[in-house]
């Protein structure tokens, strides 16, 4: 059985990711920290794993790394200023976000197909997410916590304008980098792998935003010590290969 290298770095880092998620529950538990900053560090949680596992599976483990990170630090930060009723956004805000994002999905398809495929792609994206969130297609739209899982009509519509760009963008990156020959491939591949996860991710929002309001603030010591218990486990992964000689 071989492992390959990055697979078991992504593991490793994971693990420390959670061990260090889990240290900031743990604390915010023992010293009495506020409850925003944990309905922060549970949305950012949340959105990174389900946004990183879907693309990961979908586009390999770095492209889910690299876009569940910065999918996880934005929209923590969006929906936790909605939740709040914060006023509409303006031009430089959406720019961010839509920088942040297109930076992750940058990383993730330079591993992918190259520096160049991934710094078209990366631009491309930035762009799209700034037109669309000023054409009000954004990660809260049609925000309503609720206690279960929901799609409703224009997050639909939005995770298929989504597919449709993103297919675009991989086409149009592919074609930059000199790859003509799969470019129609990578493109749908592409576009159809953020559509499904992008409404995937939508039908859970509603649940998500629902769990983060009613965090129960002083009982998140054991989630932290679970996560850092978890995080232990995938840090050693990489010495029972070594042992093991995988």
């Amino acid at each position: 059985m071989i492992v390959d290298k990055h697979t078991l770095a992504i593991v490793s880092i994971t693990g420390s990711s959670l061990d260090v998620l889990g240290t900031l529950y743990l604390a915010y538990d023992l010293f009495g920290g506020e409850h925003g900053p944990l309905r922060t560090l549970t949305r950012g949680v949340t959105y990174g794993a389900l946004f990183g596992g879907g693309y990961g599976l979908a586009l390999g483990p770095v492209f889910g790394l690299a876009s569940g990170v910065t999918h996880g630090i934005t929209l923590a930060w969006e929906f936790s200023r909605a939740s709040r009723g914060g006023p509409k956004p303006g031009f430089w805000y959406d720019t961010a976000m839509s920088a942040i994002r297109g930076g992750g999905f940058a990383l993730g398809a330079a591993h992918l197909y190259g520096v160049t495929f991934g710094a078209t792609f990366g631009a491309l994206s930035t762009v799209g997410q700034v037109l669309g969130y000023r054409a009000g297609i954004r990660p809260t739209i049609d925000y309503r916590p609720a206690t279960r899982p929901r799609l409703t009509k224009l997050q639909f519509l939005a995770a298929v304008n989504r597919t449709v760009g993103y297919a675009a963008a991989g086409y149009i990156a592919a074609l930059t980098a000199h790859q003509s020959a799969g470019a129609l491939g990578v493109g749908v591949k592409t576009g159809l792998a953020i559509g499904v996860v992008t409404a995937i991710a939508g039908a859970c929002t509603p649940f998500v935003e629902w769990i983060a309001d009613h965090v129960p603030e002083k009982r998140m010591g054991v989630f932290g010590v679970g996560l850092i218990l978890t995080g232990f486990a995938l840090q050693s992964v990489q010495y029972w290969v070594a042992l093991l000689d995988f």
